[in-house]
């Protein structure tokens, strides 16, 4: 057996106002269109969660509404700029749902996901992990408890302008 993870930043967020809170920040127009956009992918590729553990940011919340996934979602403070250590806290914690979309912020986003997988994606955005970015990946685990860095084998990974473009 084996678990999905689809790991992905938020969509792009709106700096008009610089009085705004970095917390309460929402999408921008390009950010709204890029989250649709993401979520018509994931579903055309029968890529569904069960689970969604999500940031309880502004933009990430509205990242993931706009993704149009019928998942049960967890919005949890602990995801706001969380690092690697906290992201697999959150997701072992994750019990046995069989795919799990985890939604949060750079830089710990792309840092987890560099840990996560056996061998790194080829794909000239994968380190920088730019807005919206969504890696698709395989664990060898039939509960998310047992999940380790290292272990995660990558089965696809899709930035916005690419699936837009597509």
């Amino acid at each position: 057996m084996s678990l999905r993870l689809i790991l992905m930043r938020h969509a792009k967020s709106d700096w008009d106002d610089p009085t705004q809170p970095d917390h309460a920040r929402p999408l921008n127009p390009r950010g709204r269109a890029s989250a649709t956009a993401m979520g018509d992918w994931l579903r055309a590729r029968g890529d569904l969660p069960n689970l969604a553990l999500v940031s309880d940011a502004t933009r990430t919340r509205e990242t993931f509404a706009r993704l149009k996934l019928e998942a049960e979602a967890q919005f949890l403070p602990r995801l706001y700029h969380a690092g690697p250590a906290m992201m697999m806290d959150v997701l072992q914690g994750a019990g046995t749902a069989g795919c799990v979309l985890m939604l949060g912020h750079n830089p710990g986003i792309a840092e987890f996901a560099e840990r996560l997988l056996t061998r790194p994606v080829t794909h000239p955005r994968f380190y920088d992990y730019p807005t919206c970015a969504t890696l698709v990946a395989n664990f060898p685990v039939a509960d998310w408890a047992d999940v380790s860095f290292g272990t995660g084998t990558a089965v696809d990974f899709a930035v916005p302008r690419e699936v837009i473009d597509g």
